[in-house]
């Protein structure tokens, strides 16, 4: 059985009226977990933290139309006009183009379940992207892996398996598997082995999409995460905590060891970075765009790498592998503009000497602002 967010917590948190709130309450008992997307392939319920994201952006944003003089008595009251409000407020408050998007998302989903499916349009609908600096982009134009920050992931993890084994094996399939996060939670290594040749990720996917991946050499790390899991679900999270629970131990454990984007420079994800980035390199023979290292690959090796790189991440388009390889036009284009050696001084002076913060200031991968400074000296 599906499980279902208790969302009288959520909204009690919020100030609304108390036949708004019952009225809200009312949908979210029967539609919080139901699916609202175009490419999603399962008919399982959405997770708990999508389910959360969900009712507690709704209701923010009801409460952002009260505070805007709009006396809506119920979320049916809902019109065009609240919502391009709310658009205009958001991009005026400096709210980033995917930001604004997925709460557009939420708000697609409640009108559909009140029966105004039109109700809600894209974006696109209610700005100029392009005026508003909205326009999203999906290619990369840092790289996000370890490696590229000059990280030696197994030294770390093995430093992160002395405050706790469990985060540590979960970040080992992360970088041997290319799983996102939750999905190397969710993973039970006894089952997920259909044969000795690949492993099916099936839980904690994206959309719902099951995919396989290849074991390849990696029995030992598959081996070791069996040896952790608990006896109730066969997952690596620990059987006395919940899936909240775990996740907030997690992020605490990472942070703790400097693996943060204002410490190292660096997330969990960026394991799947650089998974997918090396098997580009497999396919097509050369090293991924993101790595800058001015060689193209034969067009039909490309393209065949993008697939593979795409089937192995679990996505549906061929260009979501530009998230994590980025494009050779891109880095063409990044390269012909790269700040000078005094604009770097002068980051790193004001960074403190931290390269990773200087290069984030410069809008430069920290690749480029070490062969910046190579050529400087």
């Amino acid at each position: 059985m599906a499980a279902i967010l208790n969302v009288r917590a959520i909204v009690k948190g919020y100030a609304l009226s108390p036949e708004f709130r019952d009225a809200m309450l009312r949908l979210f008992d029967e539609h919080v977990a139901q699916i609202h997307s175009g490419t999603r392939i399962s008919n399982k319920a959405l997770s708990i933290k999508t389910q959360e994201r969900r009712a507690t952006a709704l209701c923010k944003s009801f409460v952002e139309l009260k505070a805007g003089g709009f006396a809506l008595q119920s979320p049916w009251s809902l019109k065009a006009k609240h919502v391009e409000y709310l658009v205009k407020h958001w991009v005026g408050s400096g709210q980033g183009g995917g930001t604004i998007e997925n709460k557009l998302t939420y708000l697609r989903a409640i009108a559909q379940w009140m029966g105004k499916s039109n109700l809600v349009g894209t974006l696109a609908d209610y700005v100029d992207r392009r005026e508003h600096g909205l326009v999203r982009s999906y290619v990369a134009t840092e790289d996000k892996s370890w490696d590229a920050h000059d990280i030696d992931a197994t030294a770390k993890i093995d430093e992160i398996a002395a405050t706790c084994p469990y985060t540590a094996v979960q970040l080992k399939l992360q970088a041997a598997f290319g799983l996102r996060v939750e999905e190397s939670f969710m993973l039970r290594p006894a089952q997920a082995v259909k044969n000795p040749q690949t492993l099916a990720v099936t839980r904690g996917t994206k959309g719902g999409r099951p995919r396989e991946v290849p074991i390849d050499a990696k029995v030992a790390i598959l081996v070791e995460a069996a040896g952790l899991a608990n006896g109730l679900t066969g997952s690596t999270v620990p059987a006395e905590r919940t899936l909240k629970q775990w996740r907030d131990w997690y992020y605490y454990v990472l942070a703790k060891h400097g693996v943060t984007k204002s410490g190292l420079g660096v997330t969990s994800h960026g394991l799947r970075h650089a998974y997918l980035q090396v098997l580009y390199e497999k396919e097509s023979g050369v090293p991924a765009p993101i790595k800058r290292a001015g060689v193209k690959p034969d067009p039909e090796l490309h393209k065949q790498a993008m697939r593979r790189v795409v089937e192995a991440g679990g996505h549906s388009r061929v260009t979501k592998a530009n998230a994590y390889l980025s494009t050779f036009a891109t880095q063409e284009r990044l390269q012909k503009v790269q700040p000078g050696a005094d604009a770097v001084r002068e980051a790193l002076l004001s960074a403190q000497g931290n390269k990773s913060h200087a290069a984030k200031a410069l809008g430069i991968s920290r690749q480029a602002l070490y062969r910046i400074m190579g050529a400087d000296a």
